[in-house]
């Protein structure tokens, strides 16, 4: 199998890399994989990871709740419990962000296509791309049509106000290709809204090794809000706002707390993802996962 080996941080580029920790992959494989640090922007990442070619068979799992919608298991069953609340608040940020109550959305990495859904609802034009084949296939279930992720780069530029990533920037091979693409198909006003783990979160410190948002080998990088702040500067987009995600660190806490012990321990895992938010109540740059908006500078 094909291998991508970093001698520079994907991220920023420096050679100021070093091992941070190793981590292994709880949900498909059970191989370790090494996570990296960059000195320079303080982004950690994936080391040695599955070319694209070859991730896929790291996303083959039923647990795989982006992918396969599943209810799976009482974690599961609780994230599906509380996904009505955040999806309608995700869509009332995009209200926030770009000043409009209409406008026309991109959705990348749309999973089953639930949030593509929500905003149609809302009145907005919405096209969602997804590069899974059988997550494509839950969304049609669903009445959503999902094009593949190679369209991206054939869009009409200039003509979207909200580009949406929920829980996907981690896992794209191109990084800087997307970046660049993204700025290309926003409005001049048009705002860019990514959500992504938080590595500098209490619970990620607290599990450490165990903390289920590293999700090797699926999440290649891992931001902090310095190492998001440098990526988007660096192309040329300017960092507006940071809003936390409250429910998060308990999803992620529970997760963590089972590849920590092996069982799963609901009052262990809620507690550690309260006390998490409690201890970024005064600093929301501290939450366990972060959205992050920005503008074209």
């Amino acid at each position: 199998m094909e291998i991508i080996h970093y001698s520079a941080c994907p991220v920023c580029n420096s050679t100021d890399i070093s091992l941070a920790l190793s981590a292994k992959d709880y949900t498909v494989s059970g191989e370790t994989f090494a996570i990296y640090e960059c000195g320079k922007c303080g982004a950690r990442f994936t080391q040695d990871i599955p070319n694209p070619a070859n991730i896929g068979k790291y996303y083959a799992s039923s647990s795989y709740i982006s992918h396969t919608d599943t209810s799976e298991g009482i974690i599961n069953k609780l994230y599906h419990r509380v996904r009505k609340i955040t999806l309608d608040q995700k869509g009332k940020l995009v209200l926030r962000a770009t000043g409009l109550q209409k406008g026309k959305l991109l959705d990348v990495g749309a999973g089953t296509g639930l949030f593509v859904l929500q905003m149609k609802e809302r009145g907005w034009d919405t096209i969602g791309l997804e590069p899974d084949e059988g997550a494509r296939k839950v969304a049609i279930s669903k009445g959503v049509d999902l094009k593949e992720s190679s369209d991206l780069f054939s869009l009409q530029t200039a003509s979207f106000n909200a580009i949406t990533l929920w829980h996907v920037l981690e896992h794209v091979h191109d990084l800087h290709n997307y970046l660049e693409q993204f700025r290309k198909l926003l409005t001049p006003s048009g705002k860019l809204i990514i959500a992504v783990p938080n590595y500098t979160s209490a619970d990620a410190k607290y599990y450490g090794e165990y903390w289920a948002a590293y999700d090797v080998p699926r999440h290649l990088y891992h931001f902090s809000p310095s190492s998001m702040n440098t990526l988007l500067n660096n192309h040329h987009f300017t960092l507006e706002k940071i809003h936390p995600q409250w429910f998060d660190s308990f999803y992620v806490s529970l997760l963590s707390e089972k590849y920590k012990t092996g069982k799963d321990k609901f009052v262990a895992g809620a507690w550690h993802g309260a006390m998490s938010n409690v201890k970024a109540i005064g600093s929301k740059e501290k939450c366990s996962s972060l959205i992050y908006v920005a503008g074209i500078r």
